[in-house]
């Protein structure tokens, strides 16, 4: 192994020593233009510029050195090509991120040297040599070369970026068309959802009631679509004397849950009303009839008999929202009878409340997620009655849903909500 060094004071001088040394050592024409360019941006603060015209005084030229060692094994004919450029003391040392940053990056920087380590072979012994004068002819054969090698490996990027622009278009078709399939199996998995629930809460729901002299009508909204069944319920039906029995539930909590609790309410007030227990007496039946069977429900009840061959209406309550009866000649009031809710403290109905409804009266039975939405339940019964007489001659079916949507124009606090109204038919 030995070290050549020599030293150069022109950039083309440096360019053409490394691109021979690159060149007897066998570096590929890439990598040798790379190496030249990497060298001459290194020693470019240490060469002095030629002058435009002859200076009255010399100027004293800058100074650089390059050496060169090729090491190899025996037996091994591929060896290392270290090769450095050393920098006298008034030149700019480039610092570590720089020579990483040179077209071809330096694998150290030294004391006063840069230098690269490149795999290479050794010399042919017939090489010209450094210091040997080269024909221009030579050198711009070299130059030519190196140009065509970078031109090939250009037009091998282009070639490759398109291929993978090709394969990144291919994919992002695939992955637009799997979306679109995605996007139409959620549609149909949502519509599906749907129409289960829809079916649910349909099951959910008497059968509708056709009663000669009255008219009636529900409407129900969940809290959110992620639970659309909900503790409000309802229960209507003709007793065996011709009166009708409503039921309005308000189960504690939201989905399943408490459905579940407001359903087992519904058929245990209905069996009672059936077995012709004393409409006073079912809420506290009820709870005592539930109490084996599941002791967390908690639920409050409004219980409504009407006549509607004389008008007479009977409510009961256990700590629901009063039912309010509109008089179709302009009077309002809510039917405030006391009681406590399934699951309270003693449990049922103090006292029943009794009114007479005429031709044209409505009577509004409802949970409390029609008046309180907003921060006022106060003001929500207000708005209530407001809003009752606002439909009051409505086609029946379309008053529990336009009172709904009066009251929910804002809503601080969402629940469940359920709207019945009863008119006697004029």
């Amino acid at each position: 192994m030995t070290t050549r060094t020599i030293g150069c004071d022109t950039a083309d001088g440096l360019s053409r020593a490394v691109r021979r040394i690159a060149r007897d050592h066998g570096l590929e024409p890439s990598v040798r233009g790379r190496l030249v360019l990497s060298v001459a941006a290194v020693a470019e603060p240490a060469i002095a510029q030629p002058a435009v015209a002859e200076p009255a005084v010399a100027q004293p030229a800058g100074h650089t050195s390059l050496s060169w060692t090729f090491q190899c094994d025996d037996d091994d004919r591929a060896g290392l090509l270290t090769l450095a450029v050393g920098l006298d003391d008034s030149a700019a040392l480039p610092s570590a991120e720089a020579a990483a940053a040179l077209p071809l990056p330096a694998d150290a920087v030294t004391g006063r040297e840069v230098v690269w380590r490149l795999p290479a072979t050794p010399a042919p012994p017939d090489a010209a040599g450094v210091e040997a004068a080269g024909s221009p002819a030579d050198d711009a054969a070299l130059v030519e070369e190196e140009l065509r090698a970078v031109v090939a490996r250009t037009d091998a990027l282009t070639a490759e970026h398109r291929r993978l622009k090709d394969e990144l278009a291919e994919t992002n078709s695939g992955v637009l068309a799997l979306y679109v399939q995605l996007d139409e199996r959620d549609a149909q998995l949502r519509k599906a959802h749907g129409q289960t629930l829809r079916e649910l809460e349909d099951a959910l729901r008497p059968a509708p009631l056709e009663v000669d002299g009255l008219e009636l009508a529900v409407h129900y909204a969940p809290a959110g679509t992620d639970a659309p069944t909900g503790g409000d319920l309802y229960d209507w039906f003709v007793l065996p004397d011709g009166t009708v029995h409503i039921t309005v539930v308000d189960a504690l909590g939201h989905g399943v849950t408490s459905t579940r609790g407001a359903l087992n309410v519904t058929h245990a007030v209905r069996t009672l009303a059936l077995e012709g227990h004393h409409l006073q007496s079912i809420v506290a039946r009820t709870d005592e009839i539930l109490l084996p069977f599941d002791r967390s429900v908690m639920a409050t009840v409004l219980l409504a008999r009407i006549d509607p061959a004389t008008g007479e209406l009977t409510v009961a309550n256990g700590s629901h929202p009063p039912a309010l009866l509109t008089r179709g000649d302009g009077g309002a009031r809510y039917l405030e009878a006391r009681g406590r809710g399934i699951g309270f403290p003693m449990p049922g109905s103090d006292r029943l409340l009794t009114e007479k409804m005429a031709p044209g009266d409505l009577l509004l039975l409802y949970t409390d997620g029609l008046t309180e939405s907003r921060r006022n339940p106060v003001e929500g019964e207000k708005r209530l009655i407001e809003a009752a007489y606002e439909h009051l001659h409505a086609p029946i079916e379309e008053i529990p849903g336009a009172i709904a949507d009066d009251m929910h124009t804002v809503i601080l606090h969402p629940d469940d909500t359920l709207a019945l109204a009863v008119r006697i038919r004029s």
